[in-house]
């Protein structure tokens, strides 16, 4: 055996009693770790900040406004406008229009059309000694599209005569 294999082998020896009889070998473990959690999920922030700019990876809110938004019990056509974040029409959305606190006999929905206008015929009412209530209007996103309805939306206000 060659000095150099044996002065490899002392050395070996010599770092494994070192890591043995080491009884803080296992105390820096958890700070580095946590330190590399933090960095790595700093980093990640901001990898993430900077795809939140581009177009394709983005998500835009709907809204509804309907027109108009203050009507009495009885026969009505409502006109239902869908805008993105940005304010353009959304061709292809659902409206759905639903009873809140003023009620309607049966769920309405249309599709919007190229404006972004969806008109409903509706026949809101409103419960013994109410004076006024509201509908609920809900946007279904056309399929496949960059658009969600997560955010609550303009309500219709349904006032007694």
């Amino acid at each position: 055996m060659s000095v150099r294999q044996r002065l490899r082998q002392v050395k070996h020896r010599r770092g494994i009693r070192t890591f043995r009889s080491d009884e803080r070998a296992i105390e820096g473990l958890p700070i580095r770790l946590v330190i590399a959690l933090v960095v790595g999920v700093a980093s990640l922030g901001v990898m993430m900040n900077m795809l939140s700019g581009l177009h394709g990876l983005t998500v835009s809110e709907l809204d509804a406004k309907p027109s108009p938004e203050v009507v009495h019990p009885g026969y009505h056509s409502v006109d239902i406008a869908v805008i993105d974040s940005d304010g353009n029409p959304v061709a292809g959305a659902t409206v759905v229009l639903k009873s809140d606190s003023a009620t309607l006999k049966h769920i309405q929905t249309a599709t919007t059309g190229d404006d972004g206008k969806a008109t409903l015929s509706i026949h809101p009412g409103l419960g013994p000694n109410q004076d006024d209530g509201t509908l609920e209007i809900d946007i279904k996103p056309p399929a496949g599209s960059k658009f969600e309805d997560k955010q609550g939306n303009t309500k219709i206000l349904v006032v007694s005569g």
